[in-house]
């Protein structure tokens, strides 16, 4: 097989010549248009679909001509009240809402800049983001409004997303969005202009500006601004849809209905619900926040197809089967889609058991890659046990020894380097940290190890800001954690490095037990020592109600880390 005019091996789509590993997935067209914006892309894509929108709570319902009025008539309203125009960013503070996508898509036609933070966050963290980032007003609910409190966000205007038409005594409050949409259009769905630009911008918005400015989860280390371009996103629409086979001719009655639990601040509800699946025709019933017995509702009154979510709501469904399909009709579900973290055999295993006739489809990716890097696209690839997938179309990888630089052939750890038309454009205002990511032809540095086996699947090995150094040997949390979840007494793990002068560090874990045992810290440790090496025995325990993560279900390991080290 031949790529890029270099020979590679069709099994593993490594180039001994290059030391570069290609995608075996079928590349994905993308539009040559350089003045295309994502909106623009979306909304003139042909799709026979009905319904955008539906607010799981209350039942209302948003058609495809109904967004794309409200989409046209919001920043028809941000443009002419309140002066946004391109490169001017603004901040959405807000749970999951129909109002979500409204406001992004709108931002984002006028070529203005979409930064979004998490709901949970103080609002000292929240001021933070907004001194940074500097917004020119902000989109939130009434519930919110408090957050933004800090002496960065005091004095920002507000737009009020709830509360139809009252809104809150409140000097910054300049509008809501129900009073922004009262200017819709009401001759037919408003056009983008299928690659002629979007009439509302005053600036023609090209492929190369910037679209978003996420906020990294900061797992390791202080939260950066993640800069993407419309190509970007453009990119990562493009390989979902391909992913999916939404190609928006719908047939015999069919529809593509998905459930959104999964964060729309965060870079997968963002790219999926709030971009993505639109462009396809497809249906997203939107509840405001996870709540199992909510989600399992959705799914049966609105005969929801896809259900994306994170390894712990996969897990709690495993765990709660039994009552979950004595009061929930799931016969409509095809496919779990499952991101964040890579799924152990029992896990996908026990799924597949426990509700068979559901795809499990895993996927893995970076707020620096746009979300995109590798999937599995069938429950035989989901069934290479352990594995993030094959990479996404239309991307190259290397693995890297940290240490020499040296790229590594198949079945070799080392960093997992990615490049493609979704990486990133940078990190905002922050040169050091760019360069020190984004090196040379292109390549982002994911700070994941990782290992490309002969197959071509992806496996994540750790990240590598968390191994454990003991005694200059190097040891990898999630190992021990996978390790640690065979266990029959054990519901979850977290392994951390705890300081030690004279090891350097050494790991310590963190367990939730299962309901009703009585596991002890000896047993945990027993356990562990039976089947590693000496070097990565587990050496202290402490037993918790619950494992910290993110909203992408990643282990937040500097919390555990502060609380282990709180009484040194």
């Amino acid at each position: 097989m031949a790529l890029d005019g270099v020979a590679v091996d069709p099994r593993s789509g490594f180039c001994n010549s290059n030391s570069v590993f290609y995608s075996k997935r079928r590349p994905v067209p993308l539009p040559s248009d350089a003045h295309l914006d994502v909106t623009t892309f979306i909304s003139s894509r042909p799709h026979s679909g009905q319904v955008a929108l539906i607010d799981a709570s209350t039942g209302r319902r948003v058609t495809y001509p109904e967004l794309w009025r409200a989409v046209r008539a919001v920043a028809a309203g941000l443009a002419a009240q309140h002066g946004v125009r391109k490169g001017h960013v603004v901040l959405l503070l807000s749970p999951n809402s129909i109002y979500f996508p409204v406001v992004a898509l709108a931002v984002m036609s006028l070529g203005g800049v979409l930064t979004t933070t998490n709901p949970l966050n103080t609002p000292g963290e929240i001021a933070k983001q907004v001194a940074d980032s500097k917004p020119r007003l902000a989109f939130t609910t009434s519930a919110l409004l408090s957050k933004l409190s800090g002496s960065a966000a005091a004095s920002l205007p507000v737009v009020i997303l709830d509360g139809g038409e009252e809104v809150p005594a409140d000097p910054r409050v300049v509008t809501c969005i129900t009073e922004m949409m009262k200017s819709i259009p009401t001759a037919g769905a408003a056009t983008y202009g299928r690659g002629r630009g979007n009439p509302v911008a005053e600036e023609r918005v090209s492929q190369d500006d910037t679209a978003t400015l996420l906020y990294s989860s900061g797992t390791t280390g202080m939260s950066k601004g993640v800069v993407s371009t419309h190509r970007n996103l453009i990119s990562m629409v493009q390989i979902i849809l391909n992913r999916f086979k939404l190609d928006g001719s719908l047939s015999n009655g069919d529809n593509h209905v998905f459930i959104c639990t999964v964060p729309m601040f965060h870079i997968y509800g963002l790219a999926a619900f709030a971009t993505g699946l639109l462009a396809a025709g497809s249906t997203v019933v939107v509840l405001s926040k996870f709540e199992m017995g909510e989600m399992m509702s959705a799914i049966s009154s609105h005969r929801a197809t896809y259900l994306p979510l994170v390894p712990p709501i996969l897990v709690a469904m495993i765990n709660n089967a039994g009552a979950i399909k004595a009061k929930y009709d799931l016969s409509s579900l095809k496919k779990v889609l499952s991101g964040g973290a890579p799924l152990s055999r029992e896990v996908i295993e026990g799924f597949l058991e426990r509700y068979p006739g559901v795809e499990i489809l895993q996927g893995y990716g970076l707020t620096e890659s746009t979300g995109i890097g590798a999937s599995t696209d069938s429950v035989d690839e989901s069934r290479q046990y352990g594995t993030a997938g094959m990479l996404s179309p239309n991307t190259q990888a290397r693995i890297v020894n940290p240490e020499t630089g040296e790229s590594l052939p198949t079945n070799r750890t080392g960093e997992l380097w990615l490049r493609g038309p979704y990486v990133m454009k940078g990190y905002f205002s922050n040169a050091e940290a760019t360069s020190s990511t984004l090196v040379s032809e292109g390549w982002l540095r994911t700070g994941d190890l990782c290992y490309i086996d002969d197959d071509g699947f992806l496996f994540v090995v750790d990240r590598l800001k968390e191994l454990i150094k003991y005694k200059g040997y190097q040891v990898a949390p999630a190992e021990l954690e996978a390790l640690l979840l065979t266990h029959p007494d054990v519901s979850d793990a977290a392994v951390i490095p705890f300081p030690d002068k004279a090891v350097g560090q050494f790991p310590m874990a963190y367990v939730v037990r299962k309901e009703g045992r009585s596991l002890s810290e000896t047993a945990v440790m027993d356990f562990v020592v039976r089947q590693v090496a000496p070097y990565k025995r587990v050496r202290r325990v402490a037993f918790v109600a619950a494992i910290p993560k993110n909203a992408s279900g990643k282990i937040l390991r500097k919390d555990l880390i502060k609380l282990a080290t709180s009484k040194l």
